[in-house]
């Protein structure tokens, strides 16, 4: 047998390379698929408000420019509508993290509606039943109250999932609806306000989370001009909210079980070779899905006016649905999930402001459709597979992939890696193997 003479050392000894374009093709390649869906809906979009608003070819470019001005002015124009936005993304949020930790792991929750109803149904009926209680003990038990009561209806769905076989979207649909109709039942009857209208009593004072303006105009108000709380109307639970998104990132990233239910959701059949235990992890996997929802529940329950639960209006809240297109458009990210949510808040809360312009309110739930339509579509690396070699943008080197390729499975079967594939939270999306037109998955 040839023995080589170049010591083994020596063969893998390579000259130290900038890490910047490298960085930058993954980065590109990690925002390059949500930001072009967004841009692609725009423009579908404009096609669609052109060819059905009344007027000449002018003044249809005119609806064009004046429903894109007014999504803006209504989201992101200003504080005023900047802090509207907020108030729609906070439970949005915690509805998305709930959406994409599931999608880890190979889930597919549709429950967060539910879980979210469930959560601040749970709370609110400790509020009313004890409303004397100090809100330095009542906050913090409602919180825990939520998480708790969502977490539950999340495990049932992880339950009847690993050890029934049950699919998880048939399941988690019918627990919303039984979500719903067992909230409206409390709501109409034991916690029924006085009067006899369909909602609860207004949570107490001390349970209601103030308002951002209400604490700065009590500290920094009070040397600068202040605040009005009736135009500025987003809470502190926005700092709960950011605060669940690091969490997300830590147990995803920097823990054995967020590795664990990353491989469980690429490859089933690995995960269970390589040991770890499937049931218990889409258990707790659900579980954890639902507590989050709950939470974003809860929190927009006791940060808004009115303060209370209304009967029926669970099941018209788009944002139990919403999420999904969050965690989706985030590609299930930290950062991804947060500006995701922020997208589609904005277009929330930007819908009163379209419809006063005389376009239809509908082009926002159109340009939600036309995300998701784009996303899923891989209309990119289908692009990408048709450019010039010279311009594509390829996120790692194929012979440097070739010949690191082994290492890395080497490590990741034995222990989590050790430095998590991302950049400023977003994870990495390689394409090499779709820039080829075939997309490979091991089963």
């Amino acid at each position: 047998m040839a023995v080589p003479t170049t010591p083994r050392e020596a063969l893998q000894t390579r000259p130290p390379a900038s890490r910047l374009p490298s960085w930058l093709r993954r980065y590109a390649s990690a925002i390059g698929r949500p930001v072009f869906a967004v841009l692609l809906a725009m423009i579908i979009g404009g096609i669609v408000i052109m060819f059905t608003s009344p007027g000449s070819p002018g003044d249809r470019f005119n609806a064009i420019f004046g429903a894109y001005g007014a999504l803006w002015a209504g989201s992101f124009g200003s504080l005023t509508s900047f802090s509207n936005t907020l108030v729609k993304v906070i439970p949005l949020v915690l509805a998305g993290l709930s959406v994409a930790i599931s999608f880890r792991a190979g889930l597919f929750n549709i429950g967060a509606a539910g879980q979210m109803v469930v959560g601040a149904m749970a709370a609110d009926m400790l509020a009313l039943r004890e409303p004397h209680w100090s809100g330095w003990v009542l906050i913090p038990l409602m919180f825990l109250l939520s998480i708790g009561a969502g977490a539950l209806w999340g495990a049932i769905v992880g339950f009847l999932k690993a050890w029934r076989g049950a699919h998880e979207v048939v399941t988690t649909i019918m627990l919303n609806w039984i979500a719903f109709n067992v909230t409206d039942y409390l709501i109409d009857g034991p916690f029924n306000a006085p009067g006899g209208v369909n909602q609860t009593s207004t949570l107490p004072v001390q349970a209601q989370l103030p308002q951002l303006t209400t604490i700065y105009n009590a500290t920094l108000g009070q040397f600068l001009p202040k605040a009005d709380p009736y135009q500025y109307v987003v809470d502190v639970s926005i700092f709960i909210a950011l605060l669940a998104v690091v969490i997300y990132w830590f147990i995803s990233k920097r823990t054995t079980f967020g590795y664990e239910i990353r491989v469980l959701g690429e490859n089933p059949r690995a995960a269970v070779y390589a040991g770890i235990p499937t049931r218990r992890n889409i258990l707790l996997v659900m579980a954890l899905a639902g507590a989050f929802a709950g939470l974003g529940g809860v929190l927009h329950l006791m940060g808004q006016y009115p303060y209370q639960m209304v009967g029926t209006a669970s099941r018209s809240d788009p944002t139990g649905f919403d999420a999904i297109g969050a965690a989706l458009l985030g590609l299930n990210t930290p950062l991804g999930v947060l500006l995701g949510s922020l997208l589609f808040g904005g277009l929330r809360a930007a819908s009163p402001l379209v419809q006063a312009s005389g376009i239809s309110g509908d082009i926002v739930l159109i340009l939600e459709a036309l995300v998701l339509f784009c996303i899923a579509s891989e209309f990119l690396p289908a692009l990408r597979r048709i450019l010039p070699p010279w311009l594509r943008f390829s996120p790692i080197n194929r012979a440097t992939t070739t010949a690191v390729m082994p290492a890395t499975v080497a490590r990741g079967a034995l222990t989590p890696p050790d430095e998590p594939m991302s950049v400023d939270g977003m994870e990495l999306i390689e394409e090499s193997a779709g820039e080829e037109g075939a997309s490979v998955k091991e089963e």
